[in-house]
């Protein structure tokens, strides 16, 4: 390739590494012959090395002893950060779990092109909303990561951005384009200037007009429709004492939460039901949810949530398959149920599409098109949003989890090249 440079997008759900040289971009194989990974680790119960990815997803659903930990980039805009967890025989924190997976991305950059030391990491526009000083934080968490793992220079691009150099590549004259990236944990867009002729200049910060983000993603949407579908069958706001009160919420918030479900698997977690199954009206609900914490469940009830979701894309109505699980049914879901349970962040994204074209100092009808990336973006009801906010800009999709690495090592070879 000659002087290589590269782009890594450690995301919620997948991550992807970008190298760029003279001659373009492209997505390196990081399992397999796969250039995405799923951002997971599998710790093993007999201390054995941890699995990444789809081998980690597998461990876990084929019954290996052992945790599973996804979802680990939303623990950098959290406190849950710096917690300690049980792994094994011993308590790690949180970032050494993210640690340990940059460094197997670390490993399968070099194994492609040895000893880069210089990289660009993508970010969303916020890791924590309305919290500045929590975001430089958690920016800066990632970018000692990323020193630990043996990068020398490492600096940052916002996503949407790094999706915006990717898609411009295919452009013939000038637009003015809303990017709208909606990854595993955040919606993240960007309004930039992007040409041809741009694309070669050496500094491209008067083309980008506004960036705006929210923490709102597809996890979002995973943990609102299982606890619309899902945790009622596990006893999710059921009543105690002849209905006098209600469950206490967070088990199952917890339980709805992919980087929160690990926490449920206690002693005192499963004492606890116990108490409240004493309680129940219907206690047959609580001792499903039992089941479920008992054998560790957790995961593979939020892969079929995730799995149906994506389902409901092309489905207006398809099944659960829960009882293997849960003990209980295999309910319907149904996608204008869906559609009502994530009505409440859909609203927030339409208001952050017009918020950050005001930003630009822009009116609706300037944006020519929406390029639509990442994982949650083909959803019906998001790109229903979107048009009725831009109703005469194109809407162009690409490669909905490569755009954005591959616009990071674009950027790479911009800064170090």
């Amino acid at each position: 390739m000659g002087a290589a440079f590269a782009g890594i997008d450690f995301g919620t759900s997948n991550s992807t590494i970008g190298l760029a040289d003279a001659g373009g971009a492209r997505l390196i194989a990081l399992e397999g012959d796969q250039v995405t990974l799923p951002s997971a680790v599998f710790f093993h119960a007999d201390g054995v090395p941890p699995d990444f990815g789809r081998a980690a997803l597998t461990a876990y659903l084929e019954g290996d002893e052992g945790r599973l930990m996804r979802g680990l980039k939303s623990t950098l805009g959290s406190g849950l950060v710096n917690d300690r967890t049980v792994v094994g025989n011993r308590a790690i924190t949180f970032r050494d779990i993210v640690q340990r997976f940059i460094t197997h991305l670390r490993a399968r950059l070099d194994a492609a092109q040895p000893g880069l030391t210089q990289a660009v990491f993508g970010r969303p526009v916020h890791f924590v909303d309305d919290d500045p000083e929590g975001d430089a934080s958690a920016q800066g968490v990632l970018e000692e990561i990323a020193r630990g793992c043996g990068f020398r220079d490492v600096e940052f691009q916002f996503e949407p951005v790094a999706a915006a150099l990717d898609y411009e590549q295919r452009l013939a004259g000038e637009e003015i384009v809303l990017v709208f990236d909606i990854g595993g944990g955040t919606s993240d867009m960007s309004v930039l200037r992007l040409s041809p002729e741009r694309a070669r200049a050496p500094h491209r910060m008067g083309d980008i007009l506004a960036n705006g983000g929210i923490r709102v993603g597809g996890t979002d949407f995973d943990r609102l429709l299982s606890l619309a579908e899902v945790m009622p069958h596990l006893g999710y706001l059921s009543s105690t004492k002849a209905g006098q009160g209600t469950m206490p919420r967070h088990y199952w918030l917890d339980l709805a939460t992919w980087h929160r479900i690990n926490t449920l698997y206690s002693q005192r977690t499963m004492a606890d039901l116990k108490a409240l199954w004493h309680d129940a009206d219907q206690p047959d609900l609580i001792a499903r949810m039992m089941q479920v914490v008992e054998h560790r469940h957790g995961h593979a009830l939020a892969m079929e949530v995730e799995r149906v979701k994506i389902a409901l894309s092309e489905l207006e109505a398809t099944r659960l398959a829960l009882s293997s699980l849960t003990g209980g049914p295999n309910p319907m879901a149904r996608r204008d149920r869906f559609e009502e349970a994530v009505a409440a962040p859909v609203a927030r994204i339409r208001a952050l599409i017009d918020t950050t074209i005001a930003e630009a100092g822009l009116t609706a009808d300037r944006i020519a098109t929406v390029f639509l990336t990442g994982g949650s973006s083909q959803l019906p009801l998001l790109r229903a949003t979107v048009a009725a906010a831009l109703p005469d800009a194109r809407l162009a999709t690409g490669d909905m989890l490569g755009s954005v690495g591959t616009g990071l090592a674009l950027d790479a070879r911009r800064r170090f090249g």
